[in-house]
């Protein structure tokens, strides 16, 4: 019997790391559920998920920064990418109306993308929660009248869940990007790469990055993501993460040789195929 893949997520069954995995995948996959994207890293690490799926930025709040630092720090392997459209849809048991809804659970970033939706429904009370998706379980389950969720359209179909409001999200073009991530195995073939993530510490020195950002330019490389973070050993000194992409791996392989000159510090975090949406 053919093995299937063990990918782990942060979240329950009909979240949005759920929707990747099925998008990424198909239903050639065993799903292994985790509380927290500690949790997951570990799975990853203990052999107990060949692979783990986790979100790395949004278009509306930015950069998911722990979880750059989780990867970093764990030496874990960027394999793959996926951009998610994420509809937020109101639910609850059904025979309910938007009115009869006291409070509605959800994960704080949910909360956040759809604030103006409940600027509008003052009568509702907004309670954080870990994931978008056990909160609909935990209604649906429990059928707790009154009570709201924030999730997923597939979450909704899975919990027998009914929706109030389709698409609640205050910024409608709302993309999440997902990172695949596994601690050693094969490697991307080199004809398939034309994405990279980097990790670079620069002595603190005029000029430094911007030495290296005209490298990147030279070699006819992409820059799609740059963001710092404190050297904590370091005061005043910072590490930076960028995302590249290119259409010729040879330019590539010569920045990535001379940024590794440059920088004091240098680390690949990933080399793969980049997600066409």
């Amino acid at each position: 019997m053919e093995h299937k893949q063990k990918i782990a997520i942060q979240g329950n069954q009909g979240s949005f790391h759920h929707v990747v995995a099925k998008k990424c995948f198909k239903d050639d996959f065993t799903l292994v559920v985790c509380e927290t994207f500690d949790d997951t890293v570990k799975a990853v690490l203990k052999g107990d998920a060949d692979q783990a799926i986790m979100a790395i930025e949004n278009s509306i709040a930015g950069s998911i920064i722990p979880n750059y630092a989780l990867i970093d720090r764990n030496d874990l392997q960027i394999v793959g990418e996926y951009s998610l459209s994420i509809h937020h849809q109101l639910m609850a048991l059904s025979g309910q109306k938007i009115e009869d809804i006291k409070e509605v659970h959800s994960h704080p970033m949910a909360l956040l993308q759809c604030k103006d939706f409940f600027h509008q429904n003052p009568h509702i009370r907004l309670v954080e929660a870990e994931d978008t998706a056990d909160e609909a379980r935990r209604i649906s389950e429990d059928q707790l009248q009154g009570l709201g969720a924030i999730a997923s359209q597939e979450a909704a179909d899975l919990y027998g869940m009914e929706i109030l409001a389709a698409s609640i999200q205050t910024i409608k073009n709302n993309v999440t990007r997902f990172v695949i991530i596994q601690s050693k195995g094969q490697l991307i073939a080199e004809k398939q790469i034309n994405k990279a993530a980097l990790k670079f510490i620069l002595d603190h020195q005029r000029g430094s990055l911007a030495a290296v950002l005209n490298v990147m330019s030279d070699c006819q490389l992409n820059l799609t993501k740059i963001q710092s973070l404190p050297v904590i050993q370091t005061p005043g000194k910072y590490a930076f993460f960028v995302d590249v992409t290119f259409d010729d791996f040879t330019h590539y392989e010569k920045a990535r040789k001379l940024i590794a000159i440059m920088a004091s510090e240098f680390k690949i975090l990933g080399e793969y195929a980049q997600h066409q949406r």
